[in-house]
């Protein structure tokens, strides 16, 4: 009974890849702090606007929209998964499909509830519950038709983390957080697919889309800012419109460690394939740095180091996944198959 329970445990997480959920918790949870220390008044400490239970919706309504688009993406996939990849939980058997679609829709109402909890106790409400269903809308584009579009589904990856990490403070107090986590996640899925080998093949003006695409994107995003806030007719106001300070030294030097880090992975690495989903996995959890190095350089020190142990929970998560997953093989029963004559 007890192998059966953990044998379900684990084709549930597997099936909405929990591991990596504290990524997405991280980039949330960075720009509420973000947001509480944009409303502090100088001098003065951000915690009257940190409550427990604000934190806890925004956990719980990163879990939700995670889950769902991870499930939803297995739902739509299980017929191609079962000719490359049969061991998932669906195609394996180990889910019904009955019960991926109950899971995918509770995952689904818990961000949709959560959401509207955190958006009921702030100014921003309305436009909070928009990007909710803005970024599942997002999701649900990027797992039916976008990963088939190459060049759009890779952006539509980064739009997710970018509009994901809003919802908390639509405000967006600190443009550059959200547009590092654009740039950063659609530059690391493009590069990730090119090794990994995926189809439709990435093409030479696959790469210039994307690259032309984001370029497009953080223009618009920073004189969208800069016209908001600033002064248009004084050149000043665009370091306090955008909100330049010595603190984004930080984050500048966890883009340079990372990028040290890729060419090590990417020489290091016995092939192409290996590479790519190795330079995948660190790349996401590396998120988790660029949030710990914003809440330093703008909030504080303690908040930082509290927000980096979210990082080695993460990938414990996908070491104790991936040991959980040899020890429930290892348990099952061998099937054999009959030889043909």
């Amino acid at each position: 009974m007890r192998g059966h329970l953990s044998q379900r445990l684990l084709s549930v997480l597997q099936l909405t890849r929990m591991a990596l959920v504290f990524t997405a918790i991280s980039n949330s949870l960075c720009e509420f702090l973000l947001l509480a220390k944009w409303y502090a008044l100088p001098g003065h400490s951000v915690r009257a606007f940190i409550e427990p239970v604000r934190i806890i919706s925004i956990a719980l309504m990163s879990i939700g929209l995670y889950g769902f688009g991870m499930s939803l993406n297995d739902i739509i996939d299980r017929r191609r998964d079962s000719q490359i990849a049969a061991h998932r939980p669906l195609p394996s058997g180990r889910i019904s499909i009955v019960t991926a679609h109950v899971i995918c829709v509770l995952l689904a109402l818990t961000a949709l509830l959560a959401g509207g909890f955190y958006a009921k106790w702030t100014a921003s409400g309305p436009l909070t519950f928009l990007l909710i269903l803005w970024t599942g809308a997002l999701i649900t584009f990027y797992d039916f038709a976008g990963k088939y579009l190459v060049w759009p589904g890779l952006l539509t990856l980064g739009l997710i983390r970018f509009f994901h990490a809003l919802i908390p403070a639509p405000q967006m107090p600190l443009l550059w957080h959200p547009l590092l986590l654009l740039n950063h996640v659609t530059i690391l899925s493009t590069l990730a697919y090119r090794l990994e080998g995926k189809r439709p093949p990435l093409r030479k003006r696959h790469w210039w889309a994307v690259l032309g695409a984001l370029f497009v994107v953080d223009l618009i995003c920073i004189f969208g800012v800069w016209w908001k806030r600033g002064n248009q007719c004084d050149p000043q106001a665009f370091l306090s419109s955008l909100w330049i300070t010595p603190g984004l030294i930080l984050p500048l030097g966890a883009v340079i460690v990372f990028i040290v880090m890729g060419l090590l992975i990417l020489r290091r690495s016995p092939d192409r394939r290996t590479a790519g989903q190795t330079l995948m996995l660190f790349g996401l959890l590396w998120l988790i740095v660029y949030d710990a190095a914003f809440v330093a350089g703008y909030v504080s020190y303690v908040a930082a180091v509290l927000l980096l142990l979210l990082l080695p929970a993460a990938y414990f998560s996908v070491q104790l996944m991936r040991w959980w997953s040899r020890i429930v093989a290892l348990s099952q029963r061998p099937q054999y198959q009959r030889a043909r004559e």
